[in-house]
């Protein structure tokens, strides 16, 4: 398996080059003779060799490069009276905003660039590394994902980019709870608190009439305004508890919980496994996500117990909740888990769903970076041994390559030394020796350049995640 997908690679080293004869016509003929309508193609072909590169780096070596490219930019909308605007030019139909957008995006891209840079030299990169891809694949294809994540990988505007978009997306997800909690709030407070005010006002006010008339009906209305008094005051509670329970600020998200359960018509089981409280944000949004989840357990799957698991995973806040109900969730179904969904996406939280028909359902909740990690101490983790032998090798062999066959061979060649030593490249044919020399010079920093990026990837976290904001179903 490792073998077919060394030879893949060096395969593709052969497909790069027909796509480099195509390409870089392309790209002359766009920008020197002005067919600017073959680079949008252009790009796209090069990005199709690349993110397959990106892909198999990520399934073959487990090295993970994100894509770089900025956002594509949104549809063209009209103005109000159905024309679109460019500049300052006025259009009908949308077709030459859509694409001059599309054109100053592809073009204003570093990555694409970066791309056309990376096929350049990739095809002659793989034929380097052929000896190791053939002899070590499983090193040899680790380093060749090194070497592409160095120029592959985004950049920092790409990251930038990505994480404005995300922030939009993350405010907007925010604003909506936001309004969906205000509204509830005012909701219960008209449905209930104020109706229960209104009704113990005219309560009072029967009181006045028939204080003087019938003092013994007044008495007993004002025995129903007492009872009715203490009835709004356990509604407005209620409401206080729902906006922000006095337990979850003082105690933390582990007490609130079991409260909670207390409360609960099933019978819960907590556990809690929490060696630092999150920030009150977070732990606002876990308590308020498995409140929700215990309520549509015993309302929509008839439960009659469940489990709460809370736990702390590599910094990560992980809830699990389980019960024995009927299954069958559906977010799609308005049983509340696209409103957790929204309320955990402020804080990049993840959800996972499982429940088949019949039962049980398991929800899992993760919210990622918000809590330290156990025993972290800011030490760079040891690299495992084979990657130390690799570079221990690496820097032991690149002086052969990039000096003696590289460097002082072309010395000898701009001065015309007839001595050839051992420098295999004037031992060649005239034609044949300056691109060995080259090609020797490249050998070596391709493996100087390997031999720092190896130690310092290892102790390089990742820049970017990708929002994961939707449901998994198992």
């Amino acid at each position: 398996m490792r073998f077919g997908r060394a030879m893949l690679l060096l395969a593709m080293a052969f497909v790069e080059v027909g796509i480099l004869l195509v390409a870089l016509p392309m790209l002359t003929l766009a920008f020197a003779f002005g067919m600017v309508f073959l680079y949008p193609p252009q790009v796209m072909m090069v990005r199709w060799a690349a993110e397959l590169t990106r892909r198999w780096a990520r399934e073959w070596a487990g090295v993970e490069i994100a894509p770089p490219y900025l956002p594509k930019p949104p549809p063209v909308q009209p103005q109000p009276d159905g024309w679109y605007r460019h500049d300052r030019t006025l259009y009908k139909t949308p077709r030459v905003p859509e694409w001059s957008n599309r054109w100053k995006w592809l073009i204003s891209d570093t990555a694409s660039w970066r791309d056309s840079l990376w096929l350049l030299w990739d095809p002659m990169v793989k034929i380097t590394l052929a000896p190791l891809l053939i002899l070590l694949p499983r090193v040899g294809v680790r380093l060749y994902a090194l070497w592409a994540r160095a120029l592959l990988a985004p950049t920092a505007a790409s990251l930038l980019a990505g994480r404005v978009r995300h922030l939009d997306r993350v405010r907007n997800l925010a604003n909506d709870t936001q309004a969906a909690e205000m509204r509830r709030i005012e909701r219960d407070l008209h449905d209930g608190t104020q109706a229960r005010l209104v009704a113990l006002g005219m309560t009072i006010g029967a009181v006045e009439e028939l204080i003087e008339k019938d003092p013994k009906a007044a008495k007993a209305l004002l025995a129903k305004a007492r009872d009715a008094s203490a009835d709004t005051l356990t509604e407005l509670r209620r409401v206080v508890r729902g906006i922000h329970p006095p337990v979850l600020a003082e105690r933390g998200i582990g007490d609130a919980v079991r409260a909670m359960a207390m409360d609960s018509p099933l019978r819960v089981e907590v556990d809690v496994d929490l060696p630092h409280r999150p920030e009150a944000p977070v732990e606002a949004a876990a308590y308020f996500a498995v409140s929700e989840l215990l309520s549509n357990a015993a309302r929509h799957g008839r439960a009659e117990r469940a489990r709460v698991d809370i736990s702390q995973h590599d910094g990560d806040l992980r809830i699990t909740v389980e019960d024995d109900g009927l299954g069958g969730a559906d977010p799609a179904k308005g049983s509340g888990l696209a409103g957790i969904e929204r309320r955990l996406a402020a804080f990049d939280g993840v959800l996972a769903l499982h429940s088949p028909p019949g039962g049980p359902t398991t929800v899992t909740m993760e919210l990622p970076r918000s809590l330290p990690e156990k025993g972290s101490s800011g030490a760079v983790p040891k690299m495992p041994l084979w990657k130390t032998c690799v570079v221990v090798f690496l820097w032991l062999t690149a002086w052969c390559p990039f000096f003696p066959q590289g460097m002082v061979a072309a010395i000898f060649k701009v001065f015309s030394i007839d001595e050839k030593a051992w420098f295999l490249a004037l031992y060649l044919p005239e034609p044949w020796q300056w691109p060995v020399i080259a090609l020797m010079m490249l050998v070596g920093g391709t493996m100087y350049a390997a031999a720092v990026l190896i130690p310092a990837t290892h102790s390089q976290k990742s820049q970017w995640a990708p929002p994961r904001l939707s449901f998994n179903r198992c």
